[in-house]
């Protein structure tokens, strides 16, 4: 006895049907997610790097400045959050685009402009200098 399926008055849904968009949509966007992974990956990499290369003597792997230069100067803890809170990232950019020139209680606090940076460099930065928060 050979068995059918069971009769409905529902169509098999088309490949184009507008029901299947829902699933298309999400997995369209995990392989989008997934395609740029190494792409976040590496600007993560590259902002490390410039991290140890232009900031780190001063403010720490960790961001927090108890390094001894960064004592000397007693540079802010870019890794708190009344730091992280305050500063804006226009104001990060400004700092590390133009640089730093302040003398308080007889210690002179200077940082030397990076001017040289793109806009995409500065943005990394600046985004590596948020994660250091707690």
């Amino acid at each position: 006895m050979k068995l059918s399926p069971p009769m409905t008055s529902e169509a098999p849904l088309h490949p184009k049907s507008p029901m299947r968009s829902p699933l298309r949509t999400a997995l369209s966007l995990v392989a989008a997610l997934l395609l740029l992974a190494p792409v976040a990956h590496a600007d993560a990499k590259k902002a490390e790097r410039m991290w140890k290369s232009k900031c780190q003597s001063c403010h720490g792997k960790d961001g927090k400045g108890q390094t001894d230069k960064g004592k000397k100067m007693q540079v802010k803890d870019l890794s708190a959050a009344d730091f992280q809170a305050k500063v804006t990232d226009d104001e990060l950019k400004k700092a590390i685009k133009d640089g730093t020139k302040t003398e308080k209680d007889g210690v002179k606090k200077e940082m030397d402009s990076y001017a040289d940076l793109t806009d995409e460099q500065l943005a990394d930065l600046i985004a590596y200098v948020r994660a250091l928060k707690p």
